[in-house]
């Protein structure tokens, strides 16, 4: 059998790292024995486990490699591999392929931080410089990271504070966790967000306006908790429906009953968005005078409106190529320290599958599987509420008015 040695250092115990390792090591059928095991004495102090494997080498590469996305590494690291990609839009077969955590490569005997951490993509390499690139933004001659040699990967480690957020809320989804204390926690967390000039991100779903929650997200909006907005075309719709008919989905949203012909307003609502042209000449020429649309044009709130196939319309502005979608919300997440993602799967998923793993992500949905889908991502900085969103709305802006 072959023989391969790995570090661990950080908090590898409470964070739960050590345990992981082990259980894909007896996964695998390799042998191991902890050769170094060095306990921090202090919360301050990190711990240290050297490792050694012996397997097969057809066990060990691929082991290697998950161990790897643990944070594991080999003490005799040598540069990461590179090859150049062959055809646009193709990997090399041997890709590696990255996870959202912190990550560097060995470059010329220096190990580089690897620019904007995001899962399912390569690394590629431009002088002393690596960046995440997706599959679909490769070209052909792009020298990308091959296999897990000179790779290293930083898991995040629990908060070893019992006072933390995230330790507060570390429990499974459940609609039972006391959530006036848990909008106070997701306030304060917005708060620290704001004093370190990082940005909000919200991403948004049409029953915002379904649930009534339009006038509290626009509160939200005015006090300059809104960076950025992340949604589809029927937020935008559903909203314009409001503020043209006072309807959402045809039904009224003042008395909760359906209109006469109210299934029509929402694609009038379109029509009259796009002889307008834009939301914005909307809102100057008067024709869209209140809602989240409207309040996000007069405040100058950046927003991505990215289209589906069951659209209507779309509404002006809605991206309906995928991957120009994608590209259009990965250029907007510079800077951004914390997302609340509110009633929207599909959406919530495809931005927290584009998000490094270190941005604390808040989910809020009515439905417990949407929230558990979300946070099973995997990051401990996820935080799953199972509630009605209008209330929780309108309990954030309350907090942070």
């Amino acid at each position: 059998m072959d023989s391969e040695v790995v570090e661990l250092r950080g908090h590898v115990i409470d964070s739960l790292i050590l345990p992981r390792v082990l259980d894909e090591i007896v996964e695998a059928g390799a042998d191991y024995a902890i050769t170094t095991f060095e306990v921090g004495r202090t919360n301050a102090d990190p711990s240290f486990a050297r490792i050694e494997l012996r397997a097969e080498r057809a066990v060990l590469e691929p082991l290697l490699g998950r161990l790897g996305d643990l944070g594991a590494t080999r003490p005799d690291d040598a540069d990461a591999t590179t090859r150049a990609a062959d055809a646009d839009g193709v990997f090399p077969d041997d890709f590696y392929s990255t996870t959202n955590l912190p990550t560097a490569v060995r470059i010329d005997g220096a190990w580089v931080d690897v620019e904007r951490p995001e899962m399912d993509c390569a690394i590629r390499v431009a002088g002393a410089r690596a960046s995440t690139v997706p599959m679909s933004g490769v070209r052909a001659g792009d020298l990308i990271v091959c296999g897990h040699r000179g790779v290293r990967v930083t898991p995040l480690e629990r908060p070893r504070s019992l006072d933390g957020t995230f330790s507060f809320m570390s429990s499974e989804v459940s609609s039972e966790k006391p959530q006036g204390l848990m909008v106070e926690r997701i306030a304060r967390m917005a708060r620290d967000v704001r004093e370190r000039g990082e940005k909000i991100l919200w991403v948004l779903g049409p029953a915002v306006v379904h649930t009534g929650s339009v006038e509290a997200f626009c509160e939200l909006i005015d006090g300059g908790w809104v960076d950025c907005v992340f949604a589809g075309n029927a937020l935008a719709t559903h909203d314009s429906e409001g503020a043209l008919y006072g309807t959402s989905l045809g039904v009224s949203l003042a008395e909760g009953v359906p209109t006469d012909h109210g299934h029509e307003h929402h694609i009038r609502s379109i029509n009259r968005l796009r002889r307008a042209g834009s939301f914005e000449v909307a809102v100057r020429d008067g024709v869209l005078t209140r809602g989240i649309m409207h309040a996000l044009v007069a405040h100058g709130v950046d927003y991505v409106l990215a289209g589906s196939v069951r659209d209507d319309g779309p509404m002006p502005g809605v991206i309906t190529d995928m991957l120009e979608a994608q590209r259009a919300m990965r250029a907007r997440l510079s800077g951004v320290g914390l997302a609340i993602m509110v009633s929207t799967m599909l959406h919530s998923i495809a931005t927290g599958n584009l998000l490094p793993a270190s941005v604390p992500i808040v989910c809020v949905d009515i439905n417990p599987a949407a929230v558990t889908k979300l946070v099973d991502r995997g990051s401990i900085q996820s935080v799953g509420m199972v509630t009605d969103v209008g209330l929780f709305l309108r309990q954030l802006a309350g907090a942070l008015a």
